[in-house]
């Protein structure tokens, strides 16, 4: 990270992952994430024939039809002609990075799991990359009083801490309230939250209680976790919002380029 207003380097050419949220519930995330990456000297493609990563399957104990589905993922993310193969949730890039051999071993499959492997060494999640490319010129969003909600997979699967903290600090405009719960789980889990709503919604509730005095948006890198914490929010009459990071960035971009 620089202190001009930029971000590292520039990457070579990027397969995009969308994940299925993005692809049904907020496109939006999945378009910023794309414009984030072209304005960093990515190119962009999107293979054709990729679905689901398998998660909400496997994490439910249903190992073959997890696999069923993750393998035509695998099919379509194997042949794409990329450096590297983003994903703007950390969730499935867990998934797919971690723990798809796994899967794939235990479904009696070791060459799909050997396969993975290959998959897997590609794999970054979005704002892993986008904290090494170079995006100059951020212009001034919307000023915005900012609380991260840091996701269970990024911190503790993947290790991915600072850079979307960094990413957010760059933007002129987008003030980042400290957050003493941002690292306490929202409750979503998927499976988690359609078996357990009770402790789902609770843990929801609790995290949006400890938001700071002034917040106005939560922000994340994982769609899943922030759809949890708006639904919440709408349902208790919480004046705050959620946007994903890609779409702060991309408002910034925009706003720098004057587009």
């Amino acid at each position: 990270m620089t202190t001009n207003g930029s971000v590292g380097r520039s990457a070579g050419s990027v397969a995009l992952f969308v994940t299925c949220v993005a692809d049904l519930v907020a496109p939006e995330v999945a378009v910023a994430t794309v414009a984030v990456l072209r304005a960093g000297g990515c190119s962009v493609s999107c293979p054709a024939g990729q679905t689901c990563c398998g998660q909400p399957a496997w994490n439910a104990g249903f190992v073959e039809d997890a696999a069923r589905v993750a393998r035509t993922s695998l099919d379509a993310l194997e042949t794409a002609p990329a450096e590297h193969i983003v994903v703007p949730a950390g969730s499935c890039a867990t998934m797919i990075r971690l723990y798809w051999p796994d899967l794939f071993e235990k479904a009696g499959d070791p060459a799909a799991a050997a396969r993975a492997r290959t998959v897997g060494d590609r794999v970054r999640e979005f704002t892993e990359l986008a904290a090494d490319l170079d995006l100059d010129g951020l212009g001034p969003i919307e000023p915005s009083v900012v609380a991260y909600h840091r996701s269970c997979h990024m911190e503790r699967e993947l290790g991915v801490c600072d850079q979307p903290v960094d990413l957010l600090d760059a933007v002129p405009g987008c003030e980042r309230l400290d957050w003493a719960a941002d690292d306490r789980c929202c409750g979503f889990g998927g499976t988690f939250s359609v078996k357990l709503p009770e402790v789902s919604v609770a843990m929801a509730d609790d995290k949006l209680d400890s938001l700071p005095v002034g917040v106005t948006e939560i922000v994340g890198a994982d769609t899943s976790c922030l759809l949890q914490l708006q639904a919440r929010a709408d349902a208790r009459g919480v004046p705050v919002r959620v946007r994903h990071v890609a779409e702060i960035l991309a408002e910034s971009i925009r706003a720098g380029t004057g587009g």
